[in-house]
């Protein structure tokens, strides 16, 4: 780790979505070369927290704070967020049809470099680096010319939106279910991309559902969500543990909390 000072501090965050509140009491902090995994069943607010973090239309912050390297998130619009060093991988990454992927990748990396005072990056200079970012995760050359994901499997989107990352270098990597819907190989591909990031200024929040993702990104703390707040916090012991048990003891838990109550 860097230093003491957090990149992210989440302070008993509530949060909805059309009216309905999925994010209640979420607290969490994270500091720079850190990799938290947030696990928890389906419906727990997982991906929901993402969003919020994103600032994605139509997730609305009720209460609590969030800070991201020493400034007020919730006061930063999206593409200030996306600039400031925040970048969010999709569980299910959208089409962008007619803008090719070195359009697009051009737009991103000279709007952060703007944001930071600097020169925008020549095309030769771009298309070097993004060359090297799809040997890095095997993408083919050939997809930089095409539209954004368009008539990309599951699995090309997901090393796009890596080869994304590996070329806009943020400092906070949130991966959304990430390993949903990809076979060993190219699980093993995604992970490979993405401890190839690790850094000791950059840290990772990786949501998932299972253990698999995390037998090839190793975390330094391991969460567990349920009704939209942390219920307990470990090492990346607690993930082997969960998938022995299953979150079936989650609901032992709430019954104890509501009986205490």
């Amino acid at each position: 780790m860097s230093d003491n000072k957090s990149l992210l501090t989440i302070k008993d965050v509530y949060a909805s979505i059309e009216e309905k509140q999925i994010i209640k009491g979420f607290n969490l902090d994270i500091k720079p070369g850190e990799v938290h995994a947030i696990m928890g069943p389906n419906g727990a607010g997982k991906s929901t927290m993402g969003y919020v973090l994103s600032g994605r239309d139509g997730y609305e912050v009720d209460s609590g704070s969030i800070t991201f390297d020493g400034k007020d998130l919730l006061e930063m619009e999206v593409e200030e967020r996306a600039a400031a060093g925040l970048f969010l991988a999709f569980q299910y990454p959208v089409e962008i049809p007619g803008v090719s992927n070195l359009e697009f990748l051009k737009a991103s990396v000279d709007a952060i470099r703007e944001a930071n005072g600097e020169e925008p990056i020549t095309s030769s200079e771009l298309l070097k680096q993004a060359k090297a970012a799809c040997k890095q995760v095997n993408l083919p050359l050939a997809f930089l010319k095409r539209g954004v994901n368009e008539g990309f499997s599951g699995g090309e989107k997901k090393r796009n939106e890596l080869m994304q990352m590996l070329l806009l270098k943020p400092k906070l990597c949130i991966l959304d279910e990430t390993d949903s819907g990809l076979d060993i190989d190219a699980l093993q591909m995604v992970a490979a991309g993405v401890n190839s990031q690790r850094s000791p200024e950059r840290s990772f929040i990786v949501v998932t559902h299972y253990q698999r993702l995390l037998d090839y990104i190793k975390p330094d703390f391991v969460h567990v969500l349920a009704d939209g707040k942390i219920v307990k916090s470990g090492d990346a012991s607690l993930a082997l543990e969960l998938e022995s048990q299953g979150y079936a003891w989650l609901e032992t838990h709430e019954d104890a909390e509501s009986t205490e109550g």
